[in-house]
């Protein structure tokens, strides 16, 4: 049953030594941790791991124990560095079988591409129990096992096996946002945002400065399920600017 008075949590194992390697930059961070925010779910931990199957198996172990879901990118292609479905399974004491609906998907799929060769059979793979992820885009499907969910590095197609988990999620209220912005050096406000923040307790408040057109400013988010709680915070953050004579804007820099 949903309870949307608690705090659901995710976490994400991104997949991939280009990722590691710099060569391909991660874009499915962003993507993933904005839905998820609409879901009503909170991104608590980000990890990037290498295609060696005990550092996946490691990280699966832990982040699935401790987060209401777990959600994993890269790694189940065609090819032999593919092993996220194995480390997976490893993780849970299941084999690695092919799933009937996966293969005919595939079928479909390449019946007018070429068939179903050894390489995009293997796309057909899952842990043993699993349950599939339509994928409108390029036919392969990701995969859902208990609390985890397999996706494609892709981003285009992770967006599609997005959408197609949009409202089967149990969470619990989205996290709301302001942001005030100023150009103001974080360090001036240090105690004052740490002051406001314990005197909101339902309220947290992020600092994140930039250095634009030769100048110091910050963005000030503050963050809350709760909106009356969140716009008393936000004037009373606003109301403390002022009090120092320090200009800010709303809606950030």
């Amino acid at each position: 049953m949903q309870d949307q008075d608690r705090i659901y949590t995710a976490a994400l194992i991104v997949i991939g030594d280009e990722i590691l390697s710099g060569r391909t930059h991660d874009k499915n961070i962003a993507q993933i941790a904005s839905w998820l925010q609409v879901q009503g779910i909170r991104l608590a931990e980000v990890r990037v791991v290498a295609d060696i199957r005990d550092a996946i198996v490691e990280a699966v172990n832990i982040l699935r124990a401790r987060n209401d879901y777990l959600f994993t990118t890269g790694g189940i292609g065609p090819t032999h560095d593919d092993i996220t479905v194995d480390a997976v399974a490893h993780a849970l004491g299941v084999e690695v079988v092919i799933h009937p609906e996966a293969r005919a998907i595939l079928e479909s799929y390449y019946a007018t591409r070429g068939g179903l060769n050894a390489g995009r059979l293997r796309m057909a793979r899952v842990p043993q129990g699993a349950d599939l992820i339509p994928n409108q885009m390029s036919g392969a499907p990701g995969i859902q096992i208990g609390n985890i969910f397999l996706m494609a590095g892709v981003p285009h197609i992770t967006a599609q096996m997005l959408a197609a988990l949009t409202g089967t999620l149990a969470g619990g209220l989205p996290l709301l946002t302001n942001t005030i912005g100023g150009w103001i050096a974080e360090s001036e406000v240090a105690t004052m945002l740490g002051e406001i923040e314990k005197a909101h307790p339902d309220c947290q408040i992020g600092s994140y400065p930039f250095f634009r057109e030769g100048r110091v400013g910050a963005n000030f988010v503050i963050r809350s399920t709760k909106a009356d709680h969140l716009s008393q915070c936000t004037e009373a953050l606003c109301a403390a600017l002022e009090q120092h004579g320090l200009a800010f804007e709303r809606g950030g820099i």
